[in-house]
C-alpha cells in the first residue's frame, strides 16, 4: 500500500501542475481515508466518486445525492475540490460555461487508477456474484413468461430485415455438410489455449473421448474428430452422452474488481470446439456483408471510440452500456432468430451448453442462451441487441423500418458486445426495448444528455480524450517480482504516453533504486524497457544482423509440453493447414505457459 500512495502522491503532484492548484489537502484526506478503510477505498469509493462525477457531467450540474459520504461545501466535495471548482460552480453545482478537459481527466485518473488493481473479492461478495448469477437465470424466466406473440412476431421481422442474407448463407453452409467434405464449406473448428471443463489442455484436446449425442446429427465424429474414414476405430473409444449425460459448463469466479469479479463458464472441448466453427462462419459473414458490417463488430472497437467522440462533439449519438449483458440473453430469442433458418437453428442449439455446475448450488438447468466463455456468447448477444435497437428505432419512427433507413443510419448506430451507439434521438424508445425484452440498461456507465461519452474503454468530453491510465498491479519491490514487474512497465509507459512525464520519470527513479534493469527501447522491442521521445540506448551491436542491442527483462516464458501423434497429430496439422503462424513445434509444446517467467539478457532495442 505505501508503494501505491506514494505514486498517488506523485500523480496527483503532477495533475495539480497541470491545473494550477494545489493537491496537498486531497493526499491528507486520500491517506487518511486509506488508513480507516483500507485498500476498498482506493478501488471501490473512489470509483464510486467518479461515476458520480461523470453522471453530473451528463446531467450538467452536481445533483443533491451525487458524492453521498463526502463533506461539501456549497454545491461541491471538498476532496478533489480544486479541481471540480474547474468544471463546476461551488455555489450553485452547475457545469461551467467552458470546463476544463484537463481537469476532467485529472479527476477520472485520480478517482479510476486503482479501480482494477488485481486483488481477490471477499467471500461476501463473491456470493453476492453467484446469487447474481442465479438472478438472472429468474428474471430470464420472468420475461420469456411475460412476452407477447406480438413483440416476438415483431422480432423475428426485424431479424429477417437485418441478418436474413447472412444467416441464410450460414444456414445452406451448415446443411452442406452432409453432402460435401466439411473442410469445403467454411472455416474448421479449432481449439483454444485455455482449459475446458472436463480438464483438458493443449494437444490433449485433439484426443477428445466425448461427444454429445445430439451433436452427431449436424457436426459428426467422422468429420470432427479424425482426419479421415481410415482412423474410425478410434471412435470406438468415444463415449457419446446421452442428453442427461453431458458434461454441463464450470461457473467460475475470475478478478475483475476488488468490488465484484467477473463470472465466465468453462465449455466443455467438444461444445467449444464446434462452437468455434461457427462463430468462425457467423462472424466472417457479418464482417463482410455490405450492411451489416457498419453497424456489428467482432474484433475492432476503434469504430465505436470514433462514434463515441463524435456524440461528445456534437451531442447526436448516444453510448449505452448494458449490466450482466452476457448473462441475460435468453436462449428463446436466440431460437426465435433462428426460427427460419433451421440448419443453423440446430446447429445453435446442438453447441449450446444446458447446464451449468455454479458454486455452491450444483448443477442447474439454463434458461441464458450462454455465459461469458461460449465462443457463440459474443456474436449472439450482439445480434441480439442489433435487433432490439433497430426495433427502437423503430418504434421513434413509428413506421416500419426500410433497407433505405439502415443505409441512412450508417454511421450512427454501432454494437460491440454490449458497447451501443444509437442516435440521441431514439435513445428512449432504444432503452424501452431492451428493457422490454429483459436487458439491464446501466444508468451510470450510459450517456446522452450531456458531452461526456464513453465505449470500448475510451472515454470523451467534447470530443477531448480524457481516457485514464489504470495500476493493474502492486510496484515491484525486488527483481523476482515478475507480474508486477510486466505491469509496471506497462504503466509507465501509458503514463509517459498521455504526457504524464513527471509520474513516468518517478517510476524510472522506482526502477533504478531497486536495481532492474530498464533501457529506453523503441515499442516493438522484446525487451521490458521505458519508451522514450529521445529513441533508445545502445548497449552493443549483434555482429550478424547489425541492430542494436541492450540488456533488460525478455519474456522467457515456456509453452507447456503437450506431445501429440498418431490421428490426433494429422487431425490437428489438417485444421490448420496453411496458417502462416503455424509453430513447428506445435505437436510438441503447446498452450498457455503455467506461470510468467522474464530473464536478464541481451536483446533488440528496436
Amino acid at each position: 500500500m505505501k508503494s501505491l500512495m506514494l505514486l498517488l502522491q506523485e500523480v496527483l503532484n503532477e495533475l495539480g501542475t497541470w491545473c494550477r492548484t494545489s493537491t496537498a489537502a486531497d493526499f491528507k484526506k486520500i491517506s487518511s481515508r486509506v488508513e480507516y478503510e483500507g485498500v476498498s477505498f482506493l478501488t471501490i469509493t473512489l470509483p464510486a466518486f467518479a461515476s458520480d462525477f461523470e453522471k453530473s457531467l451528463d446531467i450538467q450540474r452536481v445533483a443533491p445525492d451525487a458524492f453521498l459520504g463526502f463533506k461539501r461545501k456549497g454545491g461541491l466535495p471538498l476532496l478533489l475540490g480544486g479541481f471540480l471548482e474547474l468544471v463546476f460552480d461551488r455555489g450553485t453545482g452547475l457545469l461551467l460555461e467552458t470546463p476544463s478537459i484537463d481537469a476532467i481527466f485529472s479527476i477520472r485518473q485520480t478517482c479510476r487508477m486503482f479501480q482494477k488493481l488485481s486483488l481477490p473479492c471477499s467471500d461476501a461478495r463473491n456470493r453476492k456474484a453467484i446469487d447474481g448469477y442465479l438472478e438472472s437465470e429468474k428474471r430470464i424466466r420472468r420475461n420469456d413468461a411475460v412476452l407477447t406473440d406480438s413483440e416476438k412476431i415483431e422480432f423475428v421481422q426485424m431479424t429477417s430485415l437485418l441478418w436474413h442474407d447472412i444467416l441464410k448463407t450460414v444456414d445452406r453452409k451448415i446443411e452442406g455438410v452432409h453432402s460435401d467434405d466439411l473442410r469445403d464449406q467454411y472455416p474448421m473448428p479449432k481449439h483454444g489455449p485455455g482449459t475446458t471443463a472436463d480438464g483438458l489442455l493443449g494437444n490433449k484436446k485433439f484426443n477428445q473421448l466425448e461427444w454429445p449425442e445430439r451433436l452427431e446429427y449436424i457436426f459428426p465424429m467422422g468429420e470432427y474428430l479424425i482426419p479421415n474414414w481410415r482412423y474410425r476405430e478410434v471412435l470406438d473409444r468415444v463415449n457419446v452422452l446421452e442428453p442427461g449425460q453431458e458434461r454441463p459448463v464450470e461457473v467460475l469466479l475470475v478478478p475483475k474488481t476488488l468490488k465484484t469479479p467477473r463470472i465466465i463458464a468453462r465449455e466443455p472441448t467438444c461444445m467449444m470446439y464446434t462452437q468455434q466453427a461457427l462463430m468462425a462462419v457467423l462472424t466472417d459473414e457479418i464482417s463482410h456483408h455490405d450492411t451489416m458490417s457498419n453497424f456489428v463488430g467482432f474484433d475492432d472497437q476503434e469504430p465505436n471510440q470514433v462514434l463515441a467522440r463524435k456524440g461528445s462533439s456534437d451531442g447526436s449519438l448516444a453510448t449505452l452500456d448494458l449490466s450482466e449483458a452476457s448473462d441475460s440473453v435468453s436462449n428463446q430469442l436466440v431460437r426465435l432468430m433462428m426460427t427460419r433458418y433451421p440448419h443453423l437453428a440446430e446447429g445453435t442449439d446442438a453447441t449450446r451448453s444446458r447446464k451449468a455446475d455454479v458454486p455452491g448450488h450444483g448443477v442447474k438447468r439454463l434458461s441464458k442462451f450462454a455465459s461469458m466463455g461460449s465462443a457463440l456468447c459474443f456474436p449472439m448477444e450482439a445480434m441480439v441487441f442489433a435487433t432490439l435497437v433497430f426495433l427502437g428505432i423503430q418504434d421513434g419512427l413509428n413506421r416500419l423500418l426500410t433497407h433505405k433507413d439502415l443505409m441512412s443510419l450508417r454511421g450512427q448506430v454501432r454494437i460491440y458486445g454490449d458497447d451501443i451507439i444509437v442516435p440521441v434521438d431514439f435513445v428512449r424508445p432504444v432503452v424501452s426495448r431492451l428493457e422490454t425484452f429483459g436487458f439491464l440498461v446501466n444508468a451510470s456507465k450510459s450517456f446522452w444528455t450531456g458531452r461526456f461519452r464513453e465505449s470500448c474503454g475510451k472515454e470523451y468530453f467534447g470530443a477531448g480524450d480524457v481516457s485514464i491510465v489504470r495500476v493493474r498491479q502492486f510496484l515491484p519491490v525486488q527483481r523476482g517480482c515478475v507480474p508486477e514487474i510486466t505491469s509496471t512497465v506497462s504503466l509507465r509507459n501509458q503514463l509517459y504516453m498521455i504526457g504524464m512525464w513527471q509520474s513516468a520519470r518517478w517510476l524510472d527513479k522506482w526502477f533504478a533504486d531497486r536495481k532492474i534493469p530498464f533501457p529506453a527501447v523503441l515499442p516493438t522491442s522484446p525487451v521490458l524497457g521505458r519508451v522514450s521521445s529521445l529513441g533508445y540506448d545502445t548497449e552493443t551491436i549483434h555482429p550478424g544482423l547489425h541492430i542494436p542491442l541492450v540488456k533488460g527483462y525478455v519474456d522467457s516464458s515456456r509453452v507447456p509440453k503437450s506431445k501429440l501423434g498418431d490421428s490426433g497429430a494429422l487431425l490437428k496439422c489438417l485444421l490448420n493447414e496453411g496458417d502462416p503462424f503455424f509453430d513447428r513445434k506445435h505437436l510438441e509444446r503447446t498452450g498457455r505457459p503455467k506461470s510468467a517467467d522474464i530473464k536478464i539478457r541481451m536483446a533488440s532495442a528496436i
